[in-house]
């Protein structure tokens, strides 16, 4: 399936599994087991190299880990994510760095923030390069944000995300991602857009779902050097290992589970 195919298929009605992704051999094991979209996510920073957040992942690391993801899954659309410092100032600069990712092996690229990105999204799209736009908690603001919260609370928070997303979508981004927001607004934007929307933290009724694929194997505990025991699950994941005890189908579960709308179930939702 290619990335006009899987647009289709998602402007079709029908749930899209995403999943992380950052090796060949994950790779292979997702496409065998029918996940529509990886994400090489700068989640490596926490989940690959033991950091507290994404902020000191480089072009560098998400180019190697986008060859080696596209090596092991030739026919499934790969999304890579565009790490800090490679798009927010300069447009020229976010297209070369966008490119980069493209020739690396992504069929899109995705980053965070609304605002004067749309513009950045915008250029980019005019040059061939399609883009994911990343709403809600943006793990690369968490300084700004003040930790990993929900956002979306108040009012006025929800009515500039709904902009955003009216925005993006306007832009003509391929898909929108909604992180770690209330469910009724992420409702409120899938049903008020044409882009369809993946969450994650944001409810059943968004376009799609991604999970960190460490998350859904329950295998990540935290910063590398803390203690696991004090390391608290977020609300939005759900351990499918835990019910199978085998990897492919803990993958295959969470892809039926996604197509079938019971995960995330209302407890995995804000």
């Amino acid at each position: 399936m290619n990335l006009t195919e899987l647009e289709k298929l998602a402007q079709s009605g029908e749930k899209i599994a995403m999943l992380t992704c950052y090796d060949a051999t994950f790779a292979k094991v997702m496409e065998l087991a029918g996940v529509d979209m990886l994400l090489v996510g700068d989640s490596l920073g926490m989940v690959l190299q033991g950091a507290e957040n994404t902020l000191n992942v480089s072009m560098h690391h998400m180019t190697y880990h986008t060859k080696s993801v596209a090596a092991g899954a030739p026919n499934t659309v790969i999304m890579a994510d565009m790490p800090l410092g490679s798009y927010e100032h300069d447009d020229e600069a976010a297209y070369k760095n966008a490119l980069w990712l493209i020739r690396s092996g992504a069929d899109l690229v995705k980053f965070e923030g609304g605002g004067n990105k749309v513009k950045t999204a915008r250029y980019l799209i005019e040059r061939g390069i399609p883009v994911c736009a990343h709403l809600g908690f943006t793990p690369q603001s968490v300084n700004q944000l003040g930790g990993y919260k929900i956002q979306g609370k108040t009012d006025e928070s929800a009515a500039k995300i709904m902009a955003d997303a009216i925005a993006m979508s306007e832009a003509g981004v391929s898909f929108i991602v909604l992180e770690m927001v209330p469910a009724a607004l992420a409702k409120k934007i899938t049903e008020s857009i044409k882009t369809p929307t993946i969450g994650i933290g944001a409810g059943v009724d968004c376009g799609g779902q991604v999970l960190v694929i460490q998350d859904l194997l329950g295998i990540y505990s935290g910063v590398s050097g803390k203690n696991p025991s004090d390391f608290k699950i977020p609300r939005f994941v759900k351990n499918f290992l835990h019910e199978t005890n085998s990897i492919q189908y803990a993958i295959s579960g969470y892809v039926h589970a996604v197509k079938n709308k019971t995960f995330p179930a209302q407890e995995h939702s804000y």
